[in-house]
């Protein structure tokens, strides 16, 4: 069931997107893949947050952590996400992009947030190695610590929610641009 950000279920007709859609959600959860392919079957440009970050620090999103710290990435994540100047454009944000509160506060102000969701334990049969997808987790933290972590920012966030479970990338693409029929 898609909900809004107050819980409600979404409403039929609902003028549901602005001027850009930002996905949000764990890692692995498949925003990047799937804001590729919403942004062609919508004609809107297509942000990556993650590839943002890299081209201006010039490094690997592994090779920040592991230079900066989780709070230094954290600092860069929040600069980098709050700086973007996009409009008819799907943004995939970092998994941890919720823990910057002034990048989350301008995301909202541009566009509407989708939180792309699975349960952590589908999570944990698409990821690999955590450390080297550029995954911003403590060291001794585990998946389940950092979803349980994590989902309530996602939650507190999201205009919409899709549920991505036993969906494939096109039903979950078709069923964002359905929630984004009616835009401002």
């Amino acid at each position: 069931m898609n909900t809004t950000r107050e819980g409600r279920p979404q409403a039929e007709g609902r003028a549901a997107f602005g001027a850009n859609i930002v996905l949000i959600g764990m890692p692995g959860v498949g925003k990047s893949t799937v804001g590729v392919v919403l942004a062609k079957r919508m004609g809107y440009a297509f942000v990556d947050s993650d590839l943002l970050i890299q081209a201006r620090e010039g490094r690997l999103l592994h090779e920040l952590i592991e230079a900066h710290g989780i709070d230094g990435f954290a600092r860069i994540e929040n600069e980098v996400n709050a700086s973007i100047d996009a409009e008819r454009a799907v943004i995939a944000t970092g998994g941890s992009a919720v823990y910057g509160a002034q990048a989350m506060a301008h995301l909202r102000a541009i566009g509407t947030v989708v939180y792309l969701y699975l349960p952590c334990e589908a999570l944990a049969d698409r990821l690999g190695d955590l450390n080297e997808r550029g995954v911003a987790i403590r060291p001794g933290q585990t998946l389940p610590e950092l979803f349980a972590e994590r989902a309530p920012l996602y939650e507190t966030y999201a205009d919409v929610t899709i549920d991505c479970r036993r969906k494939q990338i096109r039903d979950i693409v078709e069923e964002i641009a359905r929630e984004g029929k009616i835009k401002y």
